[in-house]
């Protein structure tokens, strides 16, 4: 698997190598001693989660604070996503920067998330299956996020020919300048 940095300190993209025969395609999704020998972070993986959606979903961008935070390991099972991420570290010299990249099954590219980062995704076709894996268990109470559509952040959503579906609470998170982080 090859592991590329972004231009987000500690945020990677994983392009895994795909093997395909008459039978098929086979890959590694993950290699924990690989990623530790190019990136020097020794992740445990406490939970895995996934989510079944249709085009137009906007997911986040969602992030847990304090003890609860999150670093997260994302890829498309079926379909493809545009996936978000901003970093919300405020001591970090990319603070309010994002970073933006098509995820799919056809390209098997991964994104590495750290914590300290807000994340989203645009589901980009039906029937999409996006999955991820996290360092930290959900806490409730610790959940926070930011709304998708903050013009300080500049994020340029595609547009799909279709209304952007969102959840009522996803709809009434802050701008990034209101957050207490």
């Amino acid at each position: 698997m090859q592991i590329i940095k972004t231009n987000l300190e500690g945020c990677y993209i994983i392009q895994p190598k795909l093997f395909k025969d008459e039978r098929g395609s086979f890959f590694e999704s993950f290699n924990s001693k690989i990623f530790e020998e190019q990136t020097r972070l020794n992740l445990n993986f406490v939970q895995d989660n996934q989510s079944h959606s249709s085009k137009g979903v906007l997911r986040g961008l969602h992030f847990q604070k304090g003890k609860d935070a999150q670093a997260k390991l994302v890829r498309v099972v079926r379909g493809s996503v545009q996936d978000v991420v901003v970093d919300i570290r405020p001591k970090s010299k990319t603070f309010g920067a994002h970073f933006s990249i098509e995820l799919s099954e056809e390209n098997n590219t991964q994104l590495f998330i750290p914590k300290g980062f807000a994340h989203g995704f645009l589901v980009m076709e039906d029937d999409t299956i996006f999955t991820y894996k996290c360092d930290n268990f959900y806490n409730k109470e610790s959940e926070s996020g930011i709304i998708y559509n903050d013009v300080n952040l500049g994020i340029e959503w595609k547009s799909l020919g279709v209304d952007y579906k969102l959840s009522d609470k996803d709809l009434e998170l802050p701008k990034l300048e209101n957050l207490s982080l």
